[in-house]
């Protein structure tokens, strides 16, 4: 397939890039946001990619600062600053309405682009979101000591199943409790659907429902993948992906 992808940097106004790739075509964008360490060159953000490029549809993907090629420090970021970035993208490099896919803290990243643009966005796409993460697994899942060792130093390094230790910074846990979307209702008339993996380790899939109790769309249907688990990348799962994404298209 000859993919006429546009890939750029975007200076977001304090010399730091993050880094874009686009993909012309017609409306509504799918825009995909990316989860918590990861980057846009992920199977689910090629996928989705490739799905759109078949069909003649716009998309476009992108990296937080500190995450994949964009510049910045991960540590230095949380979870105000990458919907900042996700803000900027989104204003300067697309026009009309928006289709959001968030996969796990991106899911949380839509949903405060929802407020931020809800005339432009028709559509929310989650995949295992994890919206409030920070207060509602990372914190209670931390043990006395670790809580204090946050606290005193400002960082705490977790092992991680994905790749080298992950630095938890205290700014993260402190923004993360200002940026809550589950605390009151989020007001969206557009169409919803949530992909999650019963056997996800990482977001239990009821997160699914308290989403769904928060939005305040008719349209919204939880989609449950029995042996799914938190990256919900296997063929078939993507194959899930991007029927659900057509729904909107």
């Amino acid at each position: 397939m000859s993919l006429k992808e546009e890939t750029g940097r975007l200076d977001r106004g304090d010399d730091t890039e993050l880094a874009w790739a686009r993909l012309p075509g017609r409306g509504p964008t799918v825009v995909f946001l990316t989860g918590f360490r990861s980057d846009m060159e992920g199977s689910k953000a090629i996928a989705l990619r490739d799905a759109c490029a078949a069909r003649g549809q716009s998309f476009l993907r992108f990296d937080y600062s500190g995450h994949g090629a964009s510049g910045g420090r991960f540590e230095e970021g949380c979870i105000g600053e990458w919907a900042s970035d996700a803000a900027a993208v989104l204003e300067k490099l697309t026009e009309g309405e928006l289709v959001l896919v968030g996969s796990s803290m991106g899911g949380w990243i839509s949903m405060l682009m929802l407020r931020r643009f809800p005339e432009r966005v028709r559509g929310f796409l989650g995949i295992a979101a994890a919206p409030d993460f920070t207060r509602r697994l990372m914190w209670p899942a931390f043990s006395e000591a670790q809580r204090e060792t946050l606290l005193r130093e400002g960082v705490l390094w977790l092992d991680s199943p994905y790749g080298p230790p992950v630095p938890i910074t205290r700014r993260l846990i402190e923004d993360g409790d200002r940026q809550s979307v589950l605390d009151r209702p989020l007001d969206f008339s557009g169409r919803v659907r949530l992909l999650q993996g019963m056997r996800d380790a990482e977001v239990p899939w009821s997160t699914a429902a308290d989403i769904a109790a928060t939005l305040t769309t008719g349209d919204l249907r939880i989609i449950l993948v029995k042996t799914g688990q938190h990256r919900l990348a296997e063929p078939e799962e993507l194959a899930l992906l991007t029927e659900t994404l057509a729904e909107f298209l």
